[in-house]
């Protein structure tokens, strides 16, 4: 005879859908920290926003690390420092 679902497992949220851009993701980001910062959500929304969040910046530190590999690539295999002028 098969268990019923847990309450807690019914309460997971689906996941969710990664963002169509770093851009994206950085603002989806910047509207999260605000709900956070803000301090008017309830504990489960919290808790959710929180793990959004953390899906985001690891989705925004991947894409960097894509882009400066390439930028290695272009430049050889070593970083230049950006040019003040």
């Amino acid at each position: 005879m098969p268990t019923p679902p847990s309450p807690r497992a019914s309460r997971a949220a689906p996941p969710s859908p990664p963002p169509a851009s770093y851009e994206a993701a950085l603002e989806e980001l910047e509207q999260l920290v605000a709900q956070l910062d803000a301090g008017q959500l309830p504990l489960d929304q919290l808790l959710a926003h929180y793990q959004r969040g953390a899906e985001l910046l690891a989705f925004c530190r991947s894409r960097l690390e894509d882009v400066e590999n390439q930028i290695k690539v272009l430049e050889g295999g070593a970083l230049k420092p950006w040019d003040s002028a």
